[in-house]
């Protein structure tokens, strides 16, 4: 597979690795291998907008072949993002999984805006989606709301109820669990327009929430943000992909503005 990294922070060149038998000769071919292809070529391809998602304001935050519209945070030295087989791609770390690595960050700010996105997790994985985020601070969490995406079902730490997929991070509790298992595809639609915030995952909503109301800051003042003066604060910021040391892929990536 073929990676490709962001030209100012690449350290190395990944390894190229592939693997496969002969090919098959036979002509008759099995039914599950028939389904396999007819599932192929009915599979949408990813990273485009159709005429329909243009006309309606769609635009793609991951074009699929690049790292363009994208950068680290704080302009941070960072090797750890990189585009494989179209799918944008953190390669994660199998011991340094802090908070303090190479976020990537949009180089677009967003007020109002609907985003959606495709993901997959690698096991026991833990990573998210901010937004809002701005650049006074040492890292990104601590400006910008975060959608948590996380492995519910194997993280190796006890997960209270506003750590699980889809949860409005240390604020909101997700509804109900709608995470597919590790190492399928999830959707995620993240709604924000004038405060009012909607968590949606496979389909599902899961948070409903509305910021800057007295109940909004009670919950910010008496739970985890209570120290960090700049959380949620500002109305205008960058999307941001955490890298919390752990393998994530994300394809379908878009935004439009409310």
């Amino acid at each position: 597979m073929k990676k490709l990294v962001l030209p100012a922070f690449a350290a190395a060149s990944l390894a190229l690795a592939s693997c496969g038998g002969g090919a098959k000769t036979d002509d008759h071919k099995d039914s599950a291998s028939i389904g396999s292809e007819n599932k192929a070529t009915t599979e949408p391809q990813a990273n485009v907008l159709t005429a329909e998602e243009q006309a309606a304001g769609w635009k793609l935050l991951f074009n699929g072949s690049n790292l363009d519209g994208w950068r680290i945070y704080k302009n941070k030295p960072s090797n750890t993002w990189g585009v494989v087989d179209g799918t944008l791609h953190c390669t994660g770390s199998a011991t340094d999984k802090s908070d303090m690595r190479g976020d990537l960050l949009s180089n677009e700010q967003y007020e109002n805006f609907e985003l959606e996105a495709d993901w997959k997790l690698a096991p026991q994985g833990n990573s998210g989606i901010l937004y809002l985020v701005t650049e006074e601070f040492k890292a990104p969490y601590e400006s910008g709301p975060e959608y948590q995406l996380i492995d519910d079902e194997n993280f190796p730490q006890k997960l209270e109820g506003w750590q699980k997929s889809g949860a409005n991070y240390a604020m909101n509790p997700p509804s109900k669990l709608a995470a597919k298992p590790i190492g399928e595809w999830n959707h995620t639609r993240i709604v924000v327009n004038k405060g009012h915030v909607e968590h949606w995952l496979n389909g599902e909503k899961v948070v409903d929430t509305q910021m800057w109301t007295p109940e909004w800051e009670k919950e910010k003042t008496t739970g985890k943000w209570k120290d960090y003066k700049g959380y949620g604060t500002a109305k205008k910021g960058h999307i941001c992909l955490q890298d919390h040391g752990s393998e994530i892929w994300f394809k379908n990536m878009k935004i439009k503005s409310l």
